[in-house]
């Protein structure tokens, strides 16, 4: 039975004339069928669909949020748009850093125009930004055309919080601190056909000093290793072939369940589930990495060649300060026992430059890493501070020009060893899933190789979600160009 046919038996069986449901999937199926029924007897009186934009800030968790938020838009009767001139739309934020809350200000600011065009048009925001009680006032009193707000612990109760606003046509705000729930048989829209993420746990208690995710997102939480399971299997049988394990630390994995396992056994149990093809995961932190995941990467071929592994600094003065319970040489260490162990793979990472107190011998440190690890590539960021966070209330700051100087040594570092990681792969065949059609380059498509590199071959539609052996010919630094391999 497919997700669609099993998702209308189950909505069918609700009595939406009666009480709300106590469970919370039956609860959220009983307001998609209220919902269906305004927003159904609004787009006929519009005339036309009622539309429904959802944008998204952020990492890939968000993204798989993103595609629930979506997926109940579209079974309430929304008709989905990637324009933001809709009758509703959803910005799920990131507050990782500053920037990502500026972006989302000003996409507000602009939205307030179109609801100026369009008095029906309902807004609401949602995500990492909306667990900062500031952020919550000031998209109050700033941004008073937002209809819903609400956070990160209470997402599976969206259609409940819709239905609400379009049914008393009032502004709801739904903030919970906390939750120990897991509700996740949500209708899913996915961006792609063959490729889905799946959350495998929630939450990170690491409580990285310059962090904000620990307080946006909670408490480490797993989900059954059941249902993990059975998700890939149902994901399999609608067509996909690649699944991103997702977590905040996916080495933290099990240990909360009533029967704990390590995320080294789920790997491999995932890796069992027939017609999936590629496994990858994200995010692991470099104090919890086992051995027995090293295996298991090593010994199985459907593992992606691919691991991140979040550095954020060099120096073991500031690692300390950032509370990362490693120390440079540590981190080295495990490094080179990846890479020993699995010779063709692929190790990224993130640097945080200008933490509070860092100095130019500590930026030495960090360059010292990259060069020993030979990094493939790495996301570089300038130290944001976080309002909530132990870091943002330590002293010595570094100014933006030090900070500027240290950073550009950094990405150059970075940049050059990129290179030369990449260049090692010319003229070899590896297999590629092609994933889409090349935006800049007409008549190619944009292939993804186990090992996180992007090759980009000439071809047509007709490739997207295959399989292909490619041959990687002209090295650009960071990707390649090249062509699919024909069979003799």
């Amino acid at each position: 039975m497919s997700s669609d046919t099993q998702f209308e038996k189950e909505l069918a069986a609700i009595d939406l004339l009666g009480p709300e449901p106590s469970d919370e999937h039956s609860r959220e199926l009983y307001y998609i069928g209220k919902l269906r029924k305004l927003i159904a007897d609004r787009s006929q009186a519009a005339g036309r669909p009622l539309t429904a934009c959802t944008v998204t800030f952020g990492c890939q968790m968000n993204a798989r949020d993103s595609e629930k938020l979506i997926g109940i838009l579209i079974k309430s009767g929304f008709a989905p748009t990637e324009s933001e001139d809709a009758d509703f739309v959803i910005f799920n934020t990131c507050t990782v850093r500053d920037n990502a809350d500026q972006r989302t200000f000003g996409r507000l600011g602009r939205i307030s125009h179109l609801k100026k065009k369009n008095p029906h048009m309902k807004v609401a925001i949602c995500g990492c930004m909306m667990q900062e009680k500031g952020n919550v006032e000031k998209v109050r009193k700033s941004y008073p055309f937002v209809d819903l707000i609400f956070g990160t612990h209470n997402i599976y109760r969206f259609a409940q919080y819709l239905w609400e606003v379009y049914d008393t046509d009032r502004k709801v705000t739904e903030i919970w601190d906390k939750t120990d729930k897991i509700v996740e048989n949500l209708p899913v829209e996915r961006k792609y056909p063959y490729k889905s993420g799946i959350n495998i746990m929630f939450g990170c208690d690491n409580f990285c000093s310059y962090c904000i995710v620990p307080y946006v997102r909670g408490r480490e939480r797993s989900r059954d290793p059941r249902e993990i399971l059975r998700e890939c299997e149902n994901l399999a049988r609608d067509g996909v072939t690649e699944i991103m394990l997702l977590g905040q630390n996916v080495n933290s994995y099990g240990k909360g369940l009533e029967n704990p396992i390590s995320f080294a056994q789920l790997l491999e149990e995932v890796c069992k589930v027939e017609g999936i093809r590629r496994v990858r995961f994200m995010t692991p932190h470099p104090k919890d990495l086992s051995y027995d995941l090293i295996r298991v990467i090593r010994d199985n071929p459907k593992v992606a060649r691919h691991v991140h592994l979040p550095l954020q600094s060099g120096s073991d003065r500031i690692l300390k300060k950032m509370n990362r319970h490693y120390t440079k040489e540590q981190f080295i260490a495990l490094a080179q026992k990846i890479r020993e162990e699995i010779p063709d793979v692929a190790i990224t990472t993130d640097i945080i430059v200008g933490f509070p107190g860092e100095t130019a011998q500590d930026v030495d440190d960090t360059v010292d890493v990259i060069k020993r690890v030979q990094f493939d590539n790495a996301y570089t960021f300038i130290y944001s501070p976080r309002r909530g966070t132990p870091a943002a209330k330590m002293p010595d700051q570094v100014p933006a020009d030090v900070v500027k100087e240290g950073f550009d040594r950094v990405l150059l570092t970075v940049q050059e060893n990129a290179r030369t990681r990449s260049a090692l792969l010319e003229g070899r065949v590896m297999e590629g899933l092609v994933e889409e059609l090349n935006s800049q380059k007409e008549g190619y498509v944009t292939c993804r190789l186990s090992n996180n590199m992007i090759v980009h071959v000439p071809g047509d539609a007709s490739l997207i979600g295959t399989y292909q052996p490619v041959r990687l010919e002209e090295c650009r630094g960071f990707y390649y160009f090249g062509h699919i391999e024909k069979e003799a």
